[in-house]
């Protein structure tokens, strides 16, 4: 995927409001929870930016979305998951993309 499908599927994140913005994520499941300590790595229900920080999960995002962490839009979505960016990410971000990213950062080893 193109840096500027990325850009043009982030773009609206400049339209949600502030309130959206505030808005935090929804806590992980415990089960979630406990997979993430024992794992070590941020997951699917992580903050994007926990993925780009990690430097096995940001090649995972990489694979599936490149340049995310390079878009202009970045410092809105940052604190949001993926699941919370797809709706508007005007399709880029699909139910499988995120089933195969949540896929790839289950298989990565323990940090």
């Amino acid at each position: 995927m193109s840096k500027t499908l990325i850009a043009a599927a982030a773009a609206p994140l400049l339209l949600v409001g502030a309130a959206s913005a505030q808005t935090a994520p929804a806590p992980a499941p415990a089960q979630d929870q406990a997979h993430a300590e024992h794992h070590a790595h941020p997951t699917i229900d992580s903050p994007i930016e926990a993925l780009v920080n990690d430097p096995a999960t940001k090649a995972v995002l990489e694979k599936h979305l490149p340049g995310m962490d390079k878009h202009p839009a970045y410092g809105q979505f940052k604190g949001m998951t993926l699941r919370q960016v797809a709706p508007c990410s005007q399709g880029a971000i699909t139910d499988e993309k995120i089933a195969a990213i949540d896929a790839d950062l289950k298989a990565l080893p323990a940090a």
